[in-house]
């Protein structure tokens, strides 16, 4: 049975992952800030929970200190947003942001290598934003096109471990449901505003993931997984 680390996996894309691999038989690690939350999630999909704070390497350190025995996957959806304009920015807020997506997935990877089998696979997390540049998307739109080239870099220093990030648009994941009734509204714009005509869903993303996890012959790449967004015209 394969091994599978879902960082980020107690919430939102990341539990969706984590059900998904579960019910497809592999062997699930739920890792989290929020280490109840994880076992809560983990209890009930018949998984195990580590605490994995993508801010704190220490933290890492001894969660693979615990899967030393081994480990197929590592999946990371972390992000801490800090959306403003550049005249706002707050240097904590601005580090903690590629940190979640940048600086923390490049310390799981030195953490977690030497568990991870030669045919195993890491499946990072971009976004749609660091293809479509806006006012107040500039910390979200540079961290998520980095995660393109750690994708390529990590790759290459990781050989023959693969590394592919997916870059989802705005998906119906629950993380727009603190909006209320604004939800719908940004739902409908994101629709209309794709190639499709349509938002994204979580299963959308998950059977992307779980589709890199099997590719054994994809590294480096990046998978795009928004109806066509980037190429709208207005």
């Amino acid at each position: 049975m394969e091994r599978i680390l879902v960082i980020g996996g107690a919430r939102a894309l990341g539990a969706a992952v984590a059900r998904r691999a579960a019910k497809d038989g592999y062997e699930v690690v739920i890792g989290a800030r929020d280490l109840a939350a994880a076992e809560a999630l983990a209890t009930e999909i018949g998984a195990t929970a580590v605490r994995i704070d993508l801010q704190d390497e220490t933290t890492m350190a001894a969660a693979a200190a615990r899967l030393v025995d081994g480990i197929d996957h590592i999946v990371t959806t972390g992000s801490a947003p800090h959306d403003v304009r550049a005249v706002e920015l707050d240097r904590d807020k601005l580090v903690a942001a590629f940190t979640a997506k940048v600086i923390g997935p490049m310390l799981v990877a030195k953490h977690f290598a030497p568990a991870l089998r030669p045919s195993g696979s890491i499946v990072l997390f971009s976004g749609v934003v660091g293809w479509r540049p806006g006012p107040g998307s500039l910390v979200k739109g540079v961290t998520n096109g980095a995660v393109e080239y750690l994708a390529r870099h990590l790759a290459a220093d990781l050989a023959p471990v693969r590394v592919n990030a997916v870059s989802p648009g705005v998906v119906d994941s629950g993380a727009w449901d603190r909006l209320g009734d604004d939800k719908a509204g940004l739902l409908s714009k994101s629709a209309a505003g794709t190639l499709v005509g349509r938002y994204g869903e979580s299963g959308d993303v998950v059977e992307a993931v779980m589709w890199l996890l099997r590719a054994g012959f994809i590294s480096g790449e990046t998978v795009h997984l928004e109806g066509g967004a980037r190429h709208m015209t207005s």
